[in-house]
């Protein structure tokens, strides 16, 4: 008996290992994913105003984007459970992305740049349910969902600082918009080296998850479909920062290098904050998501109405609020879920969230056209309304789980 215990325990330590590993590598290469996007994404909205662009066009072709880089999640997580193609999946969506970023280096008009925006955008959509069905895999080795979720956000979120920091310093130090989309082929890559990698040294992740479920047909839960219904409220009010960068060039509350260092603090906030939560998550539960929501709201009318350090404030709880809900959003949906339906619940749920991210970008876009009190007042209103849907969340969830 002494001797099975010790090697039940061994192996314990074993899959542990192994565990921790994937999670950590893949965190490394999304850390360099978002390293070369997120550096993109802090200047976009700026760029494309300086390309001729409006607020509106702006609203609509990031919100389009958005709505794309989610939406398509559907199609993609559906096709990876159905085939079992998890990696092809995941290694063809980094290819597009990764060359979609550094290729707008080479771009001179605003529609060209909209194209490459949305295409890079349609690469993520690809990777993400199969990669976070992936790594779901890992959380009983690891301390639980959130915690898997939470320390693959804190990297991701990393590269998400750095990148926006080295095109301030490209931007600080004479370079143009151009030069800084340019430097980023550096991480993007690294990035495809590294995905080659981890296909190569954990070819069937599936294996760290010791006791699978049996296929099921079974649908989703109501329980998961009012989760996206509040997710989606956010998602509607939450503006994405290149609105945020377009309002500081329009209203000279930041200069351009500023603009990329106030998103690389939002990104550390985030990354933070992930970390925090996703380990908070797995102790209390929705309490958390019910308690943040409240507070990211805030962040509207100190982006949109402060000066220099009250909109750096503002940002500031922007990427807590972001760091929050892309943490918190897969761990909380990964055990309502059969295991194999996650990649198809991930896609699902994203597609929702993303369908209310572009509706809402592109009335915030417009709504900022014309009234900036009306297009606060909508941030606003939509997000807290999300509060109640997710206190009912959190009541159902603990009678199904209790």
């Amino acid at each position: 008996m002494e001797i099975e215990r010790t090697e039940s325990q061994a192996d314990d330590r074993r899959a542990r290992r192994l565990a921790i590993r994937f999670v950590l590598l893949i965190g490394c290469l999304s850390f360099f994913a978002d390293f070369t996007y997120e550096g993109s994404r802090s200047i976009l909205g700026a760029y494309l105003g300086g390309l001729g662009a409006s607020a509106t066009i702006v609203g609509i072709v990031t919100g389009l984007g958005e709505f794309l880089g989610y939406g398509l999640r559907l199609v993609s997580g559906r096709w990876a459970d159905a085939t079992g193609l998890y990696w092809p999946t995941i290694i063809c969506g980094y290819a597009i992305q990764m060359t979609s970023v550094p290729a707008l280096a080479l771009t001179r008009g605003w529609e060209t740049a909209a194209v490459l925006i949305i295409l890079e955008r349609v690469g993520k959509a690809m990777r993400n349910p199969p990669r976070d069905a992936m790594l779901a895999h890992a959380a009983k080795h690891v301390g639980g969902y959130g915690s898997v979720f939470g320390i693959h956000e804190a990297l991701d979120q990393l590269g998400a600082m750095f990148g926006p920091l080295l095109v301030a310093f490209v931007l600080a130090t004479g370079g143009n918009f151009q030069a800084s989309f340019a430097v980023l082929v550096v991480p993007a890559a690294i990035n495809l080296a590294l995905v080659a990698a981890a296909r190569a040294l954990y070819p069937r992740p599936e294996d760290l998850e010791a006791s699978q479920a049996e296929t099921t047909n079974e649908e989703l839960p109501k329980v998961f479909w009012l989760y996206l219904g509040g997710a989606a409220l956010v998602a509607a009010g939450f503006a994405d920062y290149p609105l945020i960068a377009y309002h500081f060039g329009k209203a000279h509350t930041v200069t351009a290098n500023w603009i990329a260092i106030f998103y690389a603090v939002a990104m550390a906030v985030s990354g933070s904050a992930s970390l925090f939560f996703g380990r908070l998550f797995d102790r209390f539960g929705f309490t958390v998501l019910v308690g943040f929501t409240l507070a990211s709201a805030l962040f509207a009318p100190l982006v949109f109405l402060g000066g220099f350090w009250t909109a750096l404030l503002g940002a500031a709880i922007w990427g807590m609020g972001m760091g929050v809900h892309e943490s918190i959003i897969p761990a909380a949906v990964a055990p309502m879920i059969a295991i194999q339906q996650r990649a198809t619940a991930f896609g699902t749920f994203t597609a929702g969230y993303g369908l209310f991210w572009f509706l809402g970008s592109s009335v915030m876009g417009a709504l900022y056209d014309r009234s900036l009190a009306a297009m606060i007042a909508f941030s606003l209103i939509s997000q807290l309304a999300a509060v109640p849907i997710f206190a009912a969340v959190k009541r159902r969830w603990s009678k199904m789980s209790g």
